[in-house]
């Protein structure tokens, strides 16, 4: 496991950010490993995303806020910072379709993903099977119209104990009410969308392409709010289809890019590369 830290910054550009703040890590004996930035010439905007080693970094990281402070008020900076050794605990919400749980599980127990995941929660009890093999509590809690307030109630009792850090909507084919939303801070919950987004939004993407005729299909990855599929969107790919695939075709092929997608946007998330700003985001290396 790395002992680094990774501090992300945006604020208004200007001369003299990027010595600051190599300036700062350097009077801490810190060791910068990565540095990445990117400059909005129509907003002027800076981001960027440095990750440093702490193994000789004399500064407490419990105190590097009031120490940093100083500098991100001369440049107007938002910031935060974060360690490369904390497993942020993430809920999994699925439905039927289970291959993006599959995934996710597998690459958390191979150590691709560093996360916990401490539950997964269904409105169907088809995953359960997987959630035994791979050890992990599964609650089943049904959802219909007349019992969705009820049971978003029950599924926040059910999070609440365990610090979920970030919601992961893997196929989960229910549209969250904006009271769960807000229980969360923004960008704390990442949605599977099985299309290209902005394009066909909604349910059923897959007849929506092959009505349409489309020669290419999709998936998208984006933190969730409370306008339906219009998130920022952190990661989408694409895959060529022909006039001889089915809809069938397509919803299969669909499920491989589904699976890559989503676990790139994870583990980008975790490893905290993301900056966003307006509805864009700003994915470093």
């Amino acid at each position: 496991m790395k002992n680094t830290a990774i501090l992300l910054v945006s604020c208004p550009d200007q001369k003299g950010l990027n010595a600051a703040i190599h300036d700062f890590i350097y009077r801490a004996n810190g060791n910068t490993l990565h540095a990445d930035e990117h400059q909005d010439a129509e907003r002027n905007l800076f981001l960027m995303r440095v990750e440093w080693d702490l193994a000789d970094f004399t500064l407490d990281m419990r105190e590097f806020a009031a120490h940093f402070q100083p500098v991100a008020d001369r440049f107007g900076m938002q910031w935060r910072v974060a360690l490369s050794s904390y497993r942020p605990k993430i809920a999994i919400f699925v439905s039927r379709y289970d291959h993006c749980l599959v995934d996710l599980l597998y690459r958390q127990r191979s150590g691709e993903l560093a996360c916990e995941i401490p539950l997964i929660i269904s409105n169907h009890a088809d995953v359960q099977r997987w959630a035994d093999f791979y050890g992990v509590p599964l609650h089943v809690i049904p959802v219909t119209k007349e019992n969705k307030s009820l049971a978003e109630s029950r599924q926040l009792e059910l999070l609440r104990p365990h610090g979920i850090d970030l919601i992961v909507l893997a196929r989960y084919m229910q549209v969250l009410s904006s009271d769960f939303i807000r229980q969360y801070p923004p960008h704390h919950i990442i949605n599977i969308h099985h299309s290209f987004l902005p394009a066909f939004v909604g349910g059923k993407p897959h007849q929506q392409a092959f009505d349409r005729g489309v020669k290419l299909i999709g998936a998208t990855s984006h933190y969730v709010t409370e306008v339906l599929d219009d998130g920022p969107i952190i990661e989408q790919d694409v895959v060529r289809i022909s006039h001889r695939d089915t809809t069938e075709d397509l919803i299969q092929k669909g499920r491989d890019l589904e699976k890559v997608v989503l676990s790139r946007a994870l583990c980008w998330h975790i490893e905290n590369r993301i900056l966003l700003y307006g509805n864009k985001t700003v994915i470093f290396d």
